[in-house]
């Protein structure tokens, strides 16, 4: 064969490979459907289930804190469990979609059923059937979120590329937070009875959280990686014949192993408690500062609906700058934006959903770019490590997420039963203490925005540029 031929040759099955990581719009659109269920997951109980413990079953601050902790301390303790099953069935069948179908297929009825508590049986027994359907519907939810944060960096090696199929991901994302942010309390208000409102309001959302899940399964239906499933009788690889202990301990050797992810990780967590801090405390904010029950919808509105245009946006400004830097700018608006809203102390008024749509210019960066970062982590192991641990990967990360989360809604618990917060159940009118507007407002900006700023000092630690993962694709 000629030179030419030969680097004629070279250049076709360049061009092939770049063609095949170059990633379909159907195959985006149906991924970043998946976001649709994990959005409203991740906003609707961190919105309303502490307040629906307090405000509607009589439970005490402290203690609807604790419920909400010890469902999410279980999840914490499965996530990486869940992570090496998925390894073990991309090992096996060369798919990671079974897990990911019993989560989406069971979720809809444990979401209701969290919802769904008699009002007769008292706050201690509420509490219980709370915890448990909410332990239960975090499983559910985990089933499938480990296996969907493992797919980007099989489904494509390119940097630019991941970072354009987590961007629509988190635009879905964004949209999530909107519908369930205000649709949720607002389908809360179709009957009079609260009762019956929330069990509406956990119904539908169950439903079409599941929807989006199921929606994205499609992607994983067939093989996402170049090696084909093993063969009966053949000899399975080394990650699919370890023990779950071994798997177990796989996850935390990755956290050991890799400094990338530990630096990403710590700041994703950090980040994860502030906006779960944020995230808690918007229906009292809205209740006891604006005056407003309604008022948690506008917040939404005026957080998602910039945050919509702002994930192309932020796309666009990663691939100039890197995706590190984008990230810290982000932060940084985000930290300055939830700073400024500690002013509704001296002076309550409308003019806080000027800070809180800044906030959610920045939020969108914060989700897109982290989850562009974590495949690139990932490949980057791989060239050390050998392949095989994505799940191991995105199962710690969830529970770091989750970590972040329930330690949100604890840290606003604690706040509020410190300051004197007065639970009430259904229908009862109570007014608070002046220290307790004070904490809920303080829960709301301050402690966010001080944990923005500790972030940022973590993410100061993350090595990888853009010449690190394309070196590795040449």
């Amino acid at each position: 064969m000629s030179t030419d031929a030969a680097g004629g040759g070279a250049a076709a099955a360049s061009d092939s490979a770049t063609a095949r990581a170059r990633l379909s719009n159907g195959t985006i659109a149906r991924y970043a459907t998946g976001s649709l269920g994990t959005g409203g997951f991740a906003t609707l109980p961190g919105l309303v289930l502490t307040y629906y413990l307090t405000d509607s079953l009589g439970v005490a601050a402290l203690a609807a804190g604790l419920v909400i902790t010890l469902a999410k301390v279980w999840d914490v303790v499965i996530d990486p469990v869940i992570g090496a099953l998925t390894d073990r069935d991309l090992a096996r069948h060369g798919t990671r979609r079974r897990l990911m179908l019993l989560g989406a297929g069971t979720i809809p009825v444990l979401f209701a059923l969290t919802f769904a508590v008699p009002p007769a049986l008292g706050p201690v027994v509420a509490a219980i059937w709370v915890f448990f359907a909410f332990t239960l519907t975090a499983t559910a939810f985990s089933l499938f979120q480990v296996p969907y944060i493992a797919l980007p960096a099989e489904l494509t090696p390119r940097y630019d590329e991941r970072t354009r199929l987590l961007t629509w991901r988190v635009v879905v994302l964004t949209l999530a937070i909107l519908l369930f942010g205000a649709g949720g309390p607002a389908l809360r208000r179709v009957a009079d009875d609260p009762v019956i409102g929330y069990l509406v309001m956990g119904v539908v959302a169950g439903v079409v959280i599941g929807l989006g899940m199921l929606v994205a399964t499609t992607v994983a239906r067939r093989p996402v990686t170049e090696t084909a499933p093993v063969a009966p009788g053949s000899t399975l690889p080394a990650a699919a014949r370890a023990s779950l202990r071994e798997h177990y301990a796989d996850g935390v050797r990755a956290v050991r192993r890799s400094g990338p992810f530990r630096a990403l990780l710590a700041t994703f967590v950090l980040q994860a408690l502030a906006t779960g801090l944020m995230l808690a405390g918007a229906q009292y904010a809205a209740t006891w500062v604006l005056e407003s029950e309604a008022a948690v919808e506008l917040l939404f509105v005026a957080l998602i609906a910039p945050a919509l245009f702002a994930a192309p946006a932020w796309g666009v400004v990663s691939r100039r700058i890197g995706k590190e830097r984008a990230f810290a700018i982000a932060s940084t608006v985000f930290a300055v934006a939830a700073l400024s809203i500690l002013g509704v102390l001296w002076a309550p008024g409308d003019w806080i959903y000027a800070p809180v749509g800044v906030a959610g210019i920045a939020y969108a960066g914060m989700q897109s770019l982290p989850m562009a970062m974590l495949p690139d982590v990932i490949s980057h192991d791989e060239r050390t490590s050998g392949p095989g641990r994505a799940g191991s990967f995105s199962g710690v990360w969830t529970a770091g997420e989750t970590v972040g989360f329930a330690l949100g809604a604890t840290v606003l618990s604690l706040i509020l039963a410190v300051t004197g917060y007065i639970s009430s159940t259904a229908g009862e009118t109570v007014t608070q203490p002046a220290a307790a507007v004070t904490g809920i407002v303080v829960s709301f900006s301050l402690a966010p925005a001080l944990l923005i700023g500790l972030s940022l000092w973590s993410l100061a630690r993350y090595p990888l540029r853009r010449s690190d993962i394309e070196s590795q694709q040449s």
